[in-house]
């Protein structure tokens, strides 16, 4: 077991309302592939990803604006071979399709 995976397993325990929007509508295939939440990848955790088209989907709230943090994340994600999609939580909860209609255009097989 990781130094990360009870922290993970945790933060799976208490996701926030739009964490929990946004995963009832991930959870089991329903956009055509897995997606794990809140899952360990090197020294982070990320909300939710697609292994297998290598996606990574973030919900931020305002504690995300103008991160440093986030953009050395992503960096290092990215490097890694994962492309990482970031929606502001009032985009999620506000425009719950159009948010799960950007996922999908970015799970297509290229």
């Amino acid at each position: 077991m990781g130094v990360l995976t009870p922290r993970a397993r945790a933060l799976r325990q208490r996701q926030t309302p739009t964490e929990n929007l946004l995963w009832d509508r991930l959870r089991s295939a329903q956009l055509g592939v897995k997606f794990y939440r809140q899952k360990p990848i090197g020294r982070f955790i990320v909300d939710f990803v697609c292994f297998e088209r290598n996606l990574i989907v973030e919900a931020d709230g305002l504690h995300h604006a103008n991160s440093q943090y986030d953009l050395e994340r992503d960096t290092w994600l990215e490097g890694q071979g994962f492309q990482v999609l970031r929606f502001w939580n009032h985009d999620i909860t506000a425009n719950l399709e159009g948010v799960l209609q950007t996922i999908s255009l970015h799970l297509r097989p290229k």
